[in-house]
């Protein structure tokens, strides 16, 4: 698997990370549909109690499953930034590179992997329905044989909580599978560390609430630059963006090591309805 993520979006974006150093994280609601965090977490327990059930330990699973229908009467919110790692690929451009009118950032996946600590974490999106197989199920079994009770108020079961519900955001109906994507979330609810402050997009029918990573501080931090981060441009197929226009806007921004790193979509989404 490649260890590039890349990232769909319009030029607007594209000023905003490159120019202004910042990745907005937006709320993930605002992307799917609410309900895909709870139908998780649900599943999640459903799979907890099922392991611990047929391990013959029915009180470690009511235990479980108290916990998980407390946590549920709960509301969380969580925020992410979305990358695939599919390279130019025409269902990316048509729902997130704005019909193919917008341009591709390609991320260097290592880099994003050291960047994501504390409030950030990195997550390969989760498509399948049965919660069996995935790795929170075993992390909470062994918190429920640990533990004299099941406790919320634990920090240890609250940290797994809170982890939890981070998988969630990164959890998508099966259907979505062939977009292969990654995301970076910021998980508010739950972390006693959490300092980062929000930011508010104003338009003319709503407010959107925003984190905004600064890219050039987390670059700084990992030794490296912004340029670093970065290892291709590709203008979308329906785009009217010229290559040389591009290049010397990304000179003039004094980031002239990606200019040689722009190109045109190969893909074939030609005439797509407006």
């Amino acid at each position: 698997m490649s260890d590039i993520f890349y990232h769909y979006t319009d030029f607007q974006a594209l000023d905003g990370i490159l120019r202004c150093a910042q990745l907005r994280v937006n709320n993930v609601l605002r992307m799917n549909d609410s309900a895909e965090m709870r139908h998780f977490m649900g599943r999640l327990s459903n799979a907890i109690v099922k392991r611990l059930e047929e391990a013959g330990e029915p009180d470690h699973a009511r235990a479980a499953q108290n916990l998980f229908q407390e946590e549920l009467r709960k509301e969380y919110s969580a925020f992410a930034a979305c990358f695939s790692f599919r390279r130019d690929d025409a269902a990316q451009w048509e729902r997130y590179g704005n019909r193919g009118r917008g341009v591709c950032i390609a991320f260097q996946g290592e880099l994003l992997r050291r960047m994501a600590a504390g409030p950030l974490s990195l997550h390969t999106v989760f498509y399948e329905d049965d919660m069996t197989g995935h790795p929170m199920v075993e992390r909470f079994c062994s918190l429920a044989r640990s533990k004299d009770a099941l406790s919320g108020g634990d920090l240890d079961v609250q940290r797994a909580m809170r982890d939890a519900w981070a998988c969630s955001v990164a959890f998508k109906h099966p259907s979505f599978s062939s977009e292969d994507e990654v995301r970076l979330v910021v998980a508010p609810f739950g972390n006693e560390t959490f300092d980062m402050k929000p930011c508010y997009h104003v338009t003319k029918e709503r407010v959107k609430k925003y984190y905004p990573l600064d890219l050039r501080e987390m670059c700084g931090r990992m030794g490296t630059e912004l340029e670093a981060l970065v290892s291709e441009i590709i203008i979308g197929p329906e785009s009217t963006q010229s290559r040389v226009m591009l290049q010397d806007y990304l000179n003039d921004q004094g980031l002239g090591a990606l200019a040689e790193r722009v190109s045109l979509s190969e893909c074939p989404l030609r005439g797509m309805p407006v």
